[in-house]
């Protein structure tokens, strides 16, 4: 399956996610009608910037997500892909799923009383925060093939480390 992952240290915290994920998920579907929407679209990630860190926050899509085992009504479910998913129409608001989200992905639409979070933009082959991202800190992979990338990072920073020491 792939996955939506973040490498921090590419992200410069230029908000290009959270601006193409609001349009995405906008009526009209572009820049300029997004702008003049009334209310304003959400964006369904946020870009977190703490100590000089900035990084994109999106839904891990958990495979036991606590959110969908605390959501009361149901309206948060696993996909036939194994993607959590939001049928905004059953949400009360209740807000327990944004209480159980280890990762803080699930925000409150205060005009329509729903809870709201990524939903991978199914209609797309790549995710709109992933193609407007200019460094590609988020990148859409396999995650195996991400696992051994960040090994292969790892072992090559170690090995210049030690070759630093000597």
């Amino acid at each position: 399956m792939e996955q939506i992952f973040v490498r921090p240290e590419l992200c410069m915290g230029c908000m290009s996610c959270e601006l193409a994920c609001a349009v995405r998920h906008s009526r009209g579907k572009t820049l300029v009608s997004a702008i003049m929407e009334t209310p304003a679209p959400k964006k369904r990630l946020s870009v977190e910037m703490e100590n000089n860190v900035k990084m994109p926050v999106p839904c891990r899509h958990c495979e036991d997500a606590p959110c969908v085992n605390e959501c009361i009504t149901g309206c948060l479910f696993h996909d036939d892909n194994g993607f959590v998913q939001n049928d905004e129409d059953r949400c009360i608001g209740c807000w327990s799923c944004i209480m159980a989200c280890p990762f803080g992905a699930i925000a409150r639409d205060e005009v329509r009383h729903v809870a709201i979070k990524c939903d991978r933009c199914r209609t797309l082959e790549v995710p709109a925060c992933v193609s407007a991202c200019p460094t590609k800190a988020l990148v859409l992979v396999n995650v195996d093939a991400f696992a051994r990338d960040r090994r292969k990072r790892v072992v090559l920073e170690e090995t210049a480390a030690l070759r630093d020491r000597r």
